[in-house]
């Protein structure tokens, strides 16, 4: 079985199926397509297969070309669950948010397998991609998984490897990103080894499902943990009337030893903000406190609160309450030039301004209208930039600097700016560095 598995993907004659089409799902199944795999995709989403079927694209930073292009190599997008049967690889790439509390929430993860349980069939790998803790491979599919009938490691396979990807980052692709691979045993490896080693120029192995899981959230708490530190340190820097980006600068310069970090408005994405939290929960069943990582949660969970202070004082000093101010916010994705608005800090301000008075409108080409979202309720659309518009506003605040802002034109007719991209460098009138 796994023999026959192996050669089925080595000589490119599987069938691969892709459940979950979004910004992870996507380019995966363009690179899959592309190396010449025959590719089903799976979502509960009838509107994401229409756009496919068309040829269109609904993530901006991935063209209509790329996706006519996917189309035309065969691809199919299906709601139809039972065609899971058909393929020889499952490649889960589905959300793992945070609830309400504040804990993981795997029911998108558990409610998917469940839904491919009656179909999946002898001679299959399943791969997980989807961020989660350590021990969910092993504890929560591969049971069920094995309450079928089939034995992992024998009839079909499980293996853990986290996506990588990053969306609007044009210097690497799915195909250059090195991807780590950890299999439910020995046998489980050689197929997971197998399954990405024809799509992704490096594939790194690690002993296990857990030590592959582990690694992904490693990766950005380092990031989180160094995020929260050097907006800590902005914060500082601002009391001591210091400029963190011209110190960071400075430091950069040291060619061993130091790793520039840029403060911000706060996290964004579906990884940063929600990562650490799943080792910080997996990790009390253990009896382990994880102060480190909490704390410099605490701080970026602040970063919001505190541009909202920087608009207040910028107002103030114009004389202006924040109360009855309108305020326009440019950039509501959670990072520059994409559209994806997953945990946006931006949002998060709106809300806040919002919340003591404040009429807050928003500039996003990436957003031309303000989705329906679980926590947040706006009904609003993009507003066109010009210089008569910008006048209008009593403050504008950056949240996210993309890079079709004419900020030329923001610098010479905002009557305020609030900058927390650290977009203007050196000190003008108008502009308050937050």
């Amino acid at each position: 079985m796994k023999r026959e598995l192996i050669e089925k993907l080595n000589n490119r004659t599987a069938l691969i199926g892709i459940v979950g089409l979004g910004y992870v799902g996507i380019p995966l199944s363009i690179s899959y397509a592309n190396s010449g795999y025959k590719v089903i995709g799976f979502d509960i989403d009838q509107s994401k297969i229409d756009y496919i079927s068309a040829g269109e694209t609904y993530i901006k930073h991935i063209p209509d070309s790329e996706i006519q292009c996917l189309v035309d190599n065969g691809f199919e997008a299906t709601i139809d669950f039972s065609r899971a049967s058909e393929v020889d690889a499952l490649i889960l790439c589905v959300p793992t948010p945070l609830d309400q509390h504040r804990e993981p929430d795997l029911s998108f993860v558990l409610d998917t397998t469940d839904s491919l349980l009656p179909y999946i069939r002898k001679g299959q790998v399943m791969s997980l991609e989807s961020t989660t803790y350590p021990g969910t491979t092993d504890e929560e599919l591969k049971p069920r998984i094995e309450s079928t009938g089939l034995k992992v490691g024998k009839d079909v396979f499980l293996v853990y490897s986290p996506e990588r990807e990053d969306p609007g980052n044009e210097n690497f692709t799915t195909q250059t990103i090195p991807k780590v691979c950890g299999g439910d045993n020995e046998a489980c490896q050689e197929v997971g080894m197998a399954l990405y080693g024809q799509v992704i120029n490096k594939v790194v192995s690690v002993s296990s499902t857990r030590a592959a899981e582990m690694t992904k959230l490693l990766e950005n708490i380092h990031r989180a943990v160094n995020i929260g530190l050097v907006n800590e340190m902005k914060i500082v820097a601002d009391k001591m009337g210091i400029d963190i980006y011209e110190v960071i600068d400075a430091a950069a310069t040291k060619p061993f030893g130091f790793v520039p970090y840029y403060p911000g408005p706060g996290l964004g994405g579906h990884c940063i903000p929600i990562d650490p939290f799943y080792l910080t929960w997996k990790a009390r069943e253990y009896g382990i406190n994880t102060r480190f990582i909490e704390l410099a949660g605490e701080v970026n969970s602040n970063m919001p609160e505190w541009v909202v202070s920087k608009v207040v004082q910028g107002l103030n000093a114009h004389k202006k309450s924040i109360n009855g101010s309108r305020i326009l916010m440019l950039g509501i994705a959670y990072k520059k030039n994409v559209d994806d608005m997953r945990e946006s800090p931006s949002v998060e301000i709106m809300q806040m301004m919002q919340n003591v008075g404040a009429d807050v409108e928003y500039s996003d080409n990436y957003v031309p209208v303000f989705p329906k979202m679980r926590r947040y309720s706006f009904n609003l659309e993009s507003v066109s930039l010009d210089a008569d518009v910008l006048k209008q506003y009593d403050c504008v605040v950056i949240g996210t600097n993309h890079d079709d802002f004419d900020y030329s034109l923001i610098l010479e007719n905002a009557r305020l700016i609030v900058d927390a991209r650290g977009v203007y460098r050196g000190r003008y009138e108008n502009v308050i560095n937050a």
